[in-house]
């Protein structure tokens, strides 16, 4: 494993597994939030954002954090292992509603600078909608991933993802 694509909903832990995934494993990180937002919670281009990615998973060893689907085949193009935290519903609600309340105000070590942790109704309407609408484009994705040779760990709880790190 040295080139890792941790995905999943959010609120799922992609970002603590990934840093955990990078301490234990010696690869830099690639926080998706951080590279793509701009102060002030401004997306990037689809040009900027295809030229950035690009140049992030051109290296031959990293874990990135994050989903981005329209973009999910570049990293997947350079990726060796995929871990899908494939959490339910309510685990990433709480998730992301836990980080709201302890973190808010705050910018996150794996967000932008001048984007600070706030109530996002939109994010929570996705996550509720994930499973129905993001979830089948990524196990598409996923299953041509695994059929070219790729490796792909599906971890459904937080204790999954926590024997999964003890194991490495």
């Amino acid at each position: 494993m040295r080139r890792i694509a941790v995905v999943g909903c959010g609120g799922a832990g992609k970002s603590r597994l990934s840093r955990a995934l990078g301490a234990t494993l010696g690869l830099p990180v690639i926080h998706l939030d951080r590279e793509f937002w701009k102060p002030g919670w401004v997306e990037s281009s689809d040009a900027e954002w295809d030229a950035k990615q690009s140049h992030l998973f051109a290296g031959d060893a990293w874990v990135s954090d994050g989903n981005f689907a329209r973009t999910i085949g570049t990293r997947l193009a350079r990726a060796d292992t995929v871990i899908h935290l494939d959490m339910a519903t309510w685990t990433c609600l709480r998730g992301a509603i836990g980080r709201v309340i302890r973190r808010r105000g705050e910018v996150r070590e794996d967000m932008a600078p001048g984007c600070p942790e706030k109530w996002d109704l939109d994010f929570l309407r996705w996550i509720v909608r994930f499973r129905r609408d993001v979830r089948p484009g990524l196990l598409a994705a996923l299953e041509t991933f695994e059929s070219r040779g790729g490796r792909v760990v599906t971890l459904r709880s937080r204790a999954e993802a926590d024997a999964f790190l003890d194991g490495l």
